[in-house]
């Protein structure tokens, strides 16, 4: 008689294969019971036009056409506008060397100037406006002139 090819071993391991497919098909079985018809059209998410999710879809009645070429892509090109001069006050200025720096009083900002930009009679801490003008080394105050002083009545 031929002994069979099958080991004892060999039968004990398809054995707990065969039980492992057999839960797993049953854990897979109640996953799809449980789970209360779990289909595609229940996961579904709609954006309502406030922007919010929805589970209903929106009503298409409500859509508005939208012109493509008012779309803005990019900055839109600010339109010309009136130099205003600024206002500074003279921080520093070397007299021998024709040179100074002016503070502006609308930000933090310091401007080199050259004294043939500014009027004849500037000094240190004197109250100027001014104009900017890109130099070689960044912006450049230019068209210095002396602040008006306020009259009081």
């Amino acid at each position: 008689m031929g002994r069979s090819s099958i080991s004892y071993n060999k039968k004990e391991l398809e054995k707990k294969r065969a039980k492992k497919r057999k839960e797993k098909q049953q854990r897979k079985e109640e996953r799809k019971a449980n789970s209360g018809g779990g289909s595609l059209d229940d996961m579904i998410a709609y954006v309502d036009e406030n922007g919010m999710i929805t589970s209903e879809a929106p009503d298409l009645t409500k859509k508005t056409e939208i012109d493509v070429n008012e779309i803005a892509v990019s900055t839109p090109k600010q339109e010309e506008q009136e130099d205003v001069p600024l206002k500074g006050r003279v921080e520093h200025f070397k007299e021998d060397k024709g040179y100074g720096f002016i503070k502006d009083l609308g930000s933090i900002e310091k401007y080199f100037f050259h004294i043939s930009e500014a009027f004849p009679n500037i000094a240190e801490g004197d109250m100027v406006t001014f104009e900017l003008a890109k130099g070689n080394r960044g912006l450049n105050a230019v068209n210095i002139e002396p602040a008006e002083k306020k009259q009081n009545p």
